[in-house]
């Protein structure tokens, strides 16, 4: 064996390891990054994204950027750390503690702080440079299917007025 073939199969391993620690995006795959955030790092329950503002989130002559947007983006990277196909939002307690302007780069981190079942607590911060704008935490649910697709109830009960338990519904 000479020099360059082992030099080529250290190469083949050394991709072989970084493609068995990649993650890949398991949820919100149709999302705009444009509108909710580019990530820049992802790893098992954290994620770092970055959202630039534009002329899409103005409120106002001064430029001032809609908190929606904001909060969509530390959404977003909060579903992200959780990364589960079928993980939604449940609840937030969120505080915005500095106004955004346009042109703007908002650098969220989130990451899980508390797991237990199906559910995932994600505390998600955004600085401008190095101003915390942004704090919150971000109670979310791994559902076992699309919240769309969850059957709530079954029809012909449903037609009666009998509640149903939906344990056990597909």
């Amino acid at each position: 064996m000479t020099e360059n073939e082992v030099n080529e199969e250290e190469l083949e391993l050394e991709d072989y390891r970084e493609d068995k620690e990649k993650i890949v995006i398991q949820t919100h795959e149709r999302i705009s990054q444009d509108l909710c955030g580019e990530v820049i790092e992802f790893k098992q329950g954290y994620v770092e994204l970055r959202l630039t503002t534009s002329p899409e989130m103005v409120a106002d002559d001064m430029g001032l950027i809609h908190g929606g947007f904001i909060f969509s983006a530390a959404d977003y990277a909060a579903m992200l750390a959780v990364n589960e196909r079928n993980v939604v939002l449940v609840a937030s307690d969120c505080q915005f503690l500095s106004p955004v302007k346009l042109h703007d780069e908002i650098h969220f981190t989130a990451s899980i702080c508390h797991k237990e079942g199906r559910n995932r607590n994600v505390y998600v911060e955004g600085f401008v440079l190095d101003i915390k704008i942004f704090k919150g935490e971000f109670k979310t649910v791994i559902t076992k299917r699309n919240v769309l697709k969850l059957k709530l109830l079954d029809k012909e009960e449903s037609e009666s007025g009998t509640p149903v338990s939906t344990e056990g519904n597909s």
